[in-house]
């Protein structure tokens, strides 16, 4: 799959998610064979460049593969000064975000509120693709409300005002995450285009994306919710083999590390919590929950996830003698 002069490892794509995938969580994901990371959402105004949270979100590296930053707003001159920004620190493909349907955004007349605007989000993205030479793509839903499903209409404007690649949610903003997803729009809205289309929403198992890919015709998937706490989830849609337990759990105590690392002391414990959480409900963990939850610094973190892989390898070698003595 390629999107403009990119050209991807495979068509499962991690879909940008603001409080989640950080370089952190992107890193992870990379390792294990995802097609393409995207940063997490940054604003576009200028007197947020510099503030902790933009100069974190924008952090990449090689070992998260190609460099995607998300930006958002709702003037083309602001958003064409942003994306100049982001180009000349790095980045490599600018994505816009019409998708996001969280009251702050939306209250500021960005993210998915724009869908009511067509004329507004073509002058973005050609305001956006005027001022930079790397690939410009956007991130939508199907309309606005089931009664107001123009994402055909605004799929079609993008294209023309310079879009290379298009991800759809399958949901409107009114839906926000709720109901499930409905790819027959997005199916309606890639058979109006040239670019390619990639399907959002409810994409959990290679073969939901197979039948997604069937149904739809579209050229890739992007995961989001379920790849959180389960970073191997997208590489295993795309074909790769679900790794061992051990792994996995081996995977979660990585991925402690590389927050404590990233983040600040006072804030790396909180945002460490609710990422082991998730590990926690994807590996069965879920009865120790309340005593992680109880604990407040990192050293009492990382010591609780050493006793629990302890622990579970000390299960695998008993289940491992009862199954040679039986075979004797």
């Amino acid at each position: 799959m390629q999107i403009g002069t990119i050209l991807l490892r495979n068509n499962v794509l991690l879909a940008p998610m603001a409080g989640f995938t950080d370089y952190p969580m992107r890193r992870m994901v990379w390792s294990f064979g995802v097609g393409l990371t995207v940063s997490e959402m940054i604003g576009s105004h200028e007197d947020l460049w510099q503030t902790r949270k933009s100069v974190l979100r924008r952090q990449h590296g090689t070992d998260c593969g190609t460099n995607v930053v998300q930006i958002a707003g709702c003037d083309p001159a602001t958003m064409a000064d942003a994306a100049r920004r982001q180009e000349d620190a790095g980045a490599e493909v600018i994505d816009i975000n019409f998708g996001c349907p969280a009251k702050k955004v939306c209250n500021k007349a960005a993210g998915s509120a724009l869908l009511g605007k067509p004329d507004l989000v073509a002058r973005i993205i050609e305001a956006v693709a005027n001022a930079v030479s790397v690939p410009v793509t956007a991130k939508i839903r199907t309309g606005l409300s089931p009664d107001r499903n123009n994402g055909v209409e605004i799929a079609t404007r993008a294209e023309r005002a310079g879009a290379q690649s298009l991800v759809v949610h399958g949901r409107t903003r009114a839906c926000r995450f709720m109901g499930q997803a409905e790819h027959h729009t997005v199916a309606a809205i890639k058979e109006c285009v040239r670019i390619p289309v990639i399907a959002n929403g409810d994409i959990t198992s290679r073969s939901e994306m197979l039948r997604v890919l069937e149904a739809t015709g579209v050229k890739g998937v992007m995961i989001g919710r379920a790849a959180v706490g389960a970073p191997w989830l997208p590489g295993v849609i795309a074909g790769a083999p679900l790794p061992s337990r051990r792994r996995r759990i081996e995977a979660m105590l990585e991925h402690i590390e590389l927050i404590h690392a990233f983040y600040a002391p006072e804030e790396s414990f909180r945002i460490a919590r609710k990422h082991m959480l998730a590990y926690f409900r994807n590996l069965g963990f879920d009865s120790l929950t309340q005593d992680f939850h109880k604990l407040s610094d990192a050293a009492a973190q990382r010591l609780f996830l050493r006793s629990v892989s302890l622990r579970e390898g000390r299960e695998e070698q008993r289940e491992e003698s009862i199954e040679q003595e039986n075979a004797a």
